[in-house]
């Protein structure tokens, strides 16, 4: 019956208190602001203004409308500042999901150098997803999966970050701690404190012990990279962790690192997105920044090209 156009009038010529003040805001004649005014009053069978009063004075239909506009338009003004700034590619949201528990450590600097230069991007994190991950990342429910394990799903872009090396982690006090390298019968009775995080889903098990047919005695579970090391230093067990997420620790003399296999376990972590989102350019930033940051911040990573 109306249009946005009108409710705009109607603000004008509140503001200026007359039609011909609103006609010069709006910029059309007197005679062309009025005949639209009569067409939308012919509309709704209704009048909107007491006519001849000074200044303009609305009728009860005329403010329910004008609440009307107070209300819509400066949600329309939002709306439409919005939609400039995803055309120009500096507004948008970035919900990550992380697979990989020990990458909180690492994603925090990230967030932090990637909010300076773009503050419009919606950002938040989630750890220890109850569902599976990438539904979850075509149905938009997420935008960013952080994860050494990519798949080969069309509608899916997989960007490479860096590759590293995972290590066991002992206290100095554990007679593996001697040892150049471990070798699956090693941990056979061991405590394995790990993330709680699916076998499957965890390198140590899935391409090291499992080919092996090796099964570890007693698993352990921690939610956080911090804990683990404590529990580690204290004897209580051993873990596999990237060797940059316990590079102060073993510099402190708390734990010591073994490596896993004679030539290492080399893994590598990808940033998943969608596959129509991936040309965006606050995606684009936050995969340069990423880079940028673990680069300058992790020891014993590789850039993957």
């Amino acid at each position: 019956m109306f249009e946005l156009r009108h409710l705009r009038t109607l603000q004008a010529i509140r503001r200026h208190g007359s039609l011909a003040g609103a006609a010069r805001e709006q910029h059309v004649t007197l005679s062309a602001l009025s005949h639209a005014l009569k067409d939308l009053e012919g509309l709704l069978g209704l009048e909107l203004l007491v006519r001849k009063s000074k200044p303009v004075r609305f009728t009860g239909a005329g403010m329910r409308l004008l609440s009307l506009a107070d209300h819509i338009l400066p949600e329309v003004q939002l709306a439409e500042a919005d939609l400039r700034r995803m055309a120009a590619g500096t507004h948008g949201r970035l919900l990550l999901a992380m697979e990989c528990h020990s990458c909180f450590d690492w994603l925090l600097p990230t967030l932090n150098a990637y909010r300076k230069h773009w503050p419009d991007i919606e950002l938040d994190v989630r750890i220890g997803m109850p569902f599976d991950p990438y539904p979850a990342l075509s149905s938009g429910l997420v935008d960013v999966i952080v994860s050494s394990d990519p798949t080969n799903e069309p509608a899916i872009t997989f960007f490479p970050l860096f590759e590293y090396e995972l290590v066991l982690v002992c206290s100095p006090k554990h007679p593996l701690a001697r040892q150049e390298h471990i070798e699956p019968e090693d941990v056979r009775a061991e405590t394995l404190i790990t993330y709680p995080v699916a076998r499957e889903r965890l390198d140590f098990f899935r391409r090291f012990l499992e080919p092996a047919g090796v099964h570890v005695e007693q698993v352990r579970h921690a939610e956080l990279t911090l804990m683990i090391v404590q529990l580690v230093a204290s004897n209580l067990g051993v873990a596999a962790l990237p060797s940059w997420a316990v590079a102060g620790d073993v510099a402190a003399g708390t734990v010591r690192c073994v490596r896993i296999g004679e030539h290492g376990l080399r893994c590598k972590l990808y940033a998943a997105v969608r596959a129509d989102s991936a040309r965006e350019p606050y995606v684009q930033a936050f995969f340069r920044v990423a880079r940028e940051t673990s680069a300058s911040t992790l020891e014993g990573i590789t850039l993957l090209p």
